[in-house]
């Protein structure tokens, strides 16, 4: 979801992942379509460059002397963690020649190197003109990262790759079985942003149950605060912290059963319950005037600016509105509200999962290249550089010894404790992007929060949105194994 890295819009870190994508931190733009011409195997293709030898040093047989070639997204996270770690292959690689380049046009500026058959050596697939990830994976586009994961890590021989990991990181680059397609660097934690020092101005804690909530935003409102704001152009947003609180409402099965595409999924009580919850937020004035109007960065700021309380968002959100956010702001994160004492999973129950996408494409033509970039990534040293610098974990799992957690981070880490195994992950956002971003996102929830839909529309009309997804012949589809 650079930041969702898999989030959407101009200049999302995401951001978006959609993001959002990241971090502790994970797409198509409205209207874009489903980006399927991405994947097309047309075009002739390029030569690849000769293997090198394998050596303890050179463990995936890079050649040292081809052109590595790494386009990264241009988002929230910021190209100096990529730039470094590309100092360090030149190092290692010597007569290697390495083109970076950085951009947030990756679709546009990279489909039709994948029709011609040439693509890059190593890809950050993130923001909203990501390219679909399922197409990708369905038309044979991407090279398998095994190798990857299981060669000797860069700071241990003794240990793999995949044995540095955090968990789940793995298991989210795979769609259908073993190989493992994409490799989510970022760590992100989703959920509900907000100033502690503005809810200590209203004398309350964070709500844990949705009576709660809705107490805290009245306490809001009579200060001149809104309760809530969020990217109203983007509102795939939204799911940040409404998956998660549906799963914390009905169960891990709700979400897999939405996944997983099955019929009247949408239907189940537990998204009746948090549809209604939310729509509450609009019913009784407590979103911020504008906010359908607003992109991800006009509502960051405003809720910066202590405009509104809470923000649905992904952690690369401090490093991407660092400039906005006062000194004495004391950023923090929390689990999504629930309903009440009958909710199946506790408080606590998060959204959290690998961000920010790589991908190396099965044509590159130094595609041991794009992957040795990936392992030095990795290293425990690189992985501090990046939680230092843009404020966000990585999949690696460690990397924050000696280092000062900023605010956000630190409650990042919290959240995640008190998690414990109630973490979340939802794959709508990989899985089917067109439908979780244009239909579910924007024609669903955008158009329920702005009150154009009561929520049985909303969820009668995505309900719809999930039977044509499954029903598509012309798209891939996946399951919960």
């Amino acid at each position: 979801m650079g930041s969702i890295s898999n989030h959407g819009g101009e200049g999302v870190g995401r951001r978006d992942l959609i993001k959002r994508s990241a971090a502790l931190g994970l797409v198509a733009a409205p209207g874009m379509g489903l980006l399927s011409a991405c994947a097309s195997s047309g075009g002739g293709g390029q030569t690849k460059d000769k293997a090198g030898k394998k050596t303890a040093k050179n463990p995936l047989g890079v050649n040292d002397s081809a052109q590595m070639e790494f386009v990264l997204f241009d988002g929230g996270f910021g190209k100096e963690y990529a730039q470094d770690a590309v100092k360090i292959y030149e190092k290692d690689f010597p007569k290697a020649h390495v083109k970076f380049s950085a951009t947030q046009k990756i679709q546009s500026t990279l489909q039709p190197r994948f029709n011609q058959g040439n693509p890059p050596d190593l890809i950050d697939n993130s923001g909203a003109e990501q390219m679909d990830m399922g197409v990708l994976v369905g038309k044979n586009q991407l090279a398998d990262l095994t190798p990857l994961l299981d060669a000797p890590s860069y700071d241990d021989p003794n240990k793999k790759v995949r044995d540095t990991l955090r968990p789940g990181i793995v298991e989210m680059g795979q769609f259908d079985g073993k190989p493992v397609w994409i490799f989510y660097y970022a760590y992100t934690v989703y959920g509900v942003w907000y100033s502690q020092k503005a809810l200590d101005s209203l004398g309350t804690e964070y709500p844990k149950t949705w009576d709660e909530m809705l107490q805290v935003c009245e306490k809001a409102k009579k200060k001149g605060m809104a309760g809530w704001t969020y990217a109203g152009k983007y509102p795939y947003y939204l799911p940040f912290s409404l998956y998660p609180m549906i799963g914390k409402v009905g169960g891990r099965e709700v979400l897999d059963a939405i996944d997983n595409l099955e019929p009247n999924a949408w239907q189940h009580p537990a998204v009746k319950a948090c549809f209604e919850a939310y729509y509450e937020l609009y019913k009784k004035g407590y979103i911020l005037k504008g906010t359908p109007g607003l992109d991800h960065i006009q509502s960051q700021t405003a809720w910066a600016k202590g405009e509104a309380l809470f923000i649905p968002n992904g952690s690369w959100v401090e490093n991407e509105s660092a400039n906005v956010i006062p000194k004495d702001f004391d950023l923090a994160v929390s689990a999504p509200s629930g309903i009440d004492a009958s909710d199946k999973l506790p408080f606590g129950t998060i959204w959290a999962s690998g961000g920010e996408p790589f991908i190396v494409p099965a044509k590159a033509a130094n595609a041991e290249g794009g992957m040795e970039q990936l392992r030095i990534m990795l290293s425990e040293a690189s992985s501090k550089n990046f939680t230092a610098k843009v404020k966000s974990l990585t999949a690696y799992n460690g990397g924050t010894t000696g280092i000062t957690l900023t605010p956000g981070l630190k409650s990042g880490v919290a959240a995640l404790k008190l998690a414990g195994s109630n973490v979340v992950n939802p794959r709508l956002q990989d899985w089917y992007v067109q439908l979780q971003k244009e239909k579910i996102g924007v024609a669903g929830l955008g158009e329920m929060m702005a009150g154009r839909l009561t929520p049985a529309e909303a969820i009668k009309k995505i309900q719809g949105f999930a039977d044509e997804a499954a029903k598509d012949t012309t798209i891939k589809h996946y399951k919960h194994q």
